[in-house]
């Protein structure tokens, strides 16, 4: 907590930002919550995490008055006590809430988007136009952004769109309103670049004196911006520690055991040569890829690295045809696959996992069932009929499998969290049976018990004889399951890492182009 923050705390009379004693919550008489007990002091940036379905969401819609918790708890915000199940005693104690839905309005200006509801500098009813700007300007700087106010909404970038919404929740800091900013996975969808950013702004909003519950699946931001975590499983409090008391092993260890360690170990366990490649790509040419070659034979598990910009995003799509290339070869087991046709990619037996399950991965609106059978609905027609009971029971199957929670296959898609999200559509795949399995940031926005078990599934599909390329900006995940790693630097590939030299520092540094010659040549590999 900065001096400054101390003194206003101090000045106010006030002990914590926010106290919970006690808080537990049951629905139909199975507890999503048990007696957490948690305390954020004014100006301190307190990380809360978990795996899903640990009780996270269930605190957040508390403390914003949605839930009414069971008998015995207490929330205190600033020292007052909070009315359960009322958004509007939330509120006016100071709680101010940042989801990943924004519920910004594109077509409106950054200055429309702050005010909505009241707020504009007016006189005699009429808005003064020039001082609602000053007003917002100086707003937005309290975060760190410095935009015009009259710009539209949707021309910004995911973290100053970010940044408005946390100026909006804002408003009333100056007056000493706002006790408490709740942070809700708030840089689960942006760029790398754009985190550092967003980042800053939080640590603007906690230098006012204002507590911050921040929510998140990323560790290493933690470790850069929390003071103390709260580690949350099945609803109970497994610890709070102070940040500078644990590293990321530790703090895994906590969530779910020594997940990465363990996916380690079985990666080594699955790694045999099987003769022949199965993947071969050959001068692989297309908007921000430059003539990539490469061959990954069965039971591979291959990485792709690289900073935004790289090609590192844009290559696994190009394989699969998703994106088109505009020059090479792609080959499965030794036929072509032809530009831009990712029918005939599946047809020979490729698979191909995209970073956006919400977008490009899945379709929201058809049910579990519905989007993980779309892969091939061949086993279940007989014409005219959809056998619907057999296709129910294979994706029941696929659902105990993969630990898919709650197992009700007819659910629409969008109802399930993003980890369980992410496994139906890896079981959408693994039922092909793929001979190549392309991965794109694979576990990206899931918690670490999911990811745990997406990793044990590609290293299921590598031990049955995938050749799987996984595409990650997350260096740790790479280097738990990677027999190799391609570091991918101006739409070429600059580095072929293998064994002892795939580190978290060795794959940063090539992604960085530390240490690079001035003129770097392609690296082919085999």
């Amino acid at each position: 907590m900065t001096t400054g923050a101390s003194e206003r705390s101090a000045a106010a009379g006030l002990r914590f930002a926010l106290e919970v004693r006690s808080l537990t919550k049951t629905f139909a008489g199975i507890p999503a919550l048990s007696a957490l007990d948690l305390t954020i002091e004014p100006g301190e940036i307190h990380a809360l995490v978990g795996e899903n379905g640990s009780g996270k969401s269930t605190v957040i819609k508390i403390l914003a008055g949605y839930h009414r918790p069971d008998p015995g708890g207490e929330v205190r915000v600033g020292g007052e006590r909070l009315v359960w199940g009322s958004a509007e005693s939330s509120s006016a104690l100071g709680c101010r809430f940042v989801h990943q839905d924004l519920g910004l309005v594109d077509g409106l200006s950054i200055l429309d988007n702050l005010f909505i509801g009241g707020g504009f500098s007016c006189r005699f009813g009429t808005v003064l136009d020039r001082a609602s700007r000053a007003a917002a300007r100086a707003m937005l700087s309290q975060v760190g952004v410095d935009v015009d106010p009259r710009q539209l909404v949707g021309t910004l970038s995911p973290a100053q769109r970010t940044a408005v919404a946390v100026a909006r929740a804002m408003k009333d800091t100056a007056s000493g309103a706002v006790k408490l900013m709740v942070f809700d996975e708030p840089t689960a969808t942006l760029p790398d670049n754009e985190v550092n950013q967003l980042l800053q702004t939080i640590r603007a909003v906690a230098a006012r004196g204002v507590g911050v519950l921040y929510v998140t699946h990323r560790l290493d931001e933690i470790f850069v911006l929390a003071k103390n975590v709260t580690v949350l499983r099945d609803g109970r409090k497994v610890a709070t520690v102070p940040v500078a008391s644990v590293d990321r092993k530790k703090l895994v260890n906590l969530l779910v055991g020594s997940e990465l360690d363990d996916a380690h170990a079985e990666s080594v366990a699955v790694h045999t040569e099987r003769g022949g490649p199965v993947l071969e790509v050959e001068a692989l040419t297309a908007p921000r890829i430059d003539g990539v070659s490469f061959t990954a034979r069965a039971g591979d598990i291959i990485g792709v690295a690289g900073i935004t910009g790289s090609g590192r995003e844009t290559i696994l799509g190009t394989i699969f045809g998703a994106q088109p290339r505009t020059g090479g070869r792609v080959a499965v087991n030794g036929v072509a696959i032809r530009p831009s046709r990712p029918s005939h990619a599946m047809r020979s037996l490729m698979a191909y996992l995209p970073p956006d399950r919400k977008i490009s991965g899945g379709v929201m609106t058809l049910s579990a069932r519905e989007n993980c059978s779309l892969s091939n609905l061949a086993p279940f027609w007989r014409v005219p009929w959809l056998r619907r009971r057999m296709e129910r029971s294979e994706v029941a199957s696929w659902f105990a499998r993969l630990d898919v929670r709650p197992p009700r296959v007819e659910a629409d898609l969008a109802t399930f969290s993003g980890g369980n999200q992410q496994k139906i559509l890896f079981a959408k795949w693994l039922r092909l049976g793929p001979s190549v399995f392309l991965l794109d940031e694979p576990t990206q926005g899931v918690d670490v018990g999911a990811k745990a078990q997406l990793h044990h599934q590609l290293l299921g599909a590598a031990a049955h004889g995938a050749a799987v390329i996984v595409s990650s900006s997350d260096a740790d995940e790479l280097v738990a399951i990677c027999h190799r790693v391609l570091v991918l630097r101006g739409g070429r590939i600059v580095a072929d890492l293998s064994k002892g030299e795939i580190t978290v520092a060795r794959i940063s540094g090539e992604s960085l182009g530390a240490g690079a010659p001035a003129s770097e040549q392609e690296v082919r590999v085999g």
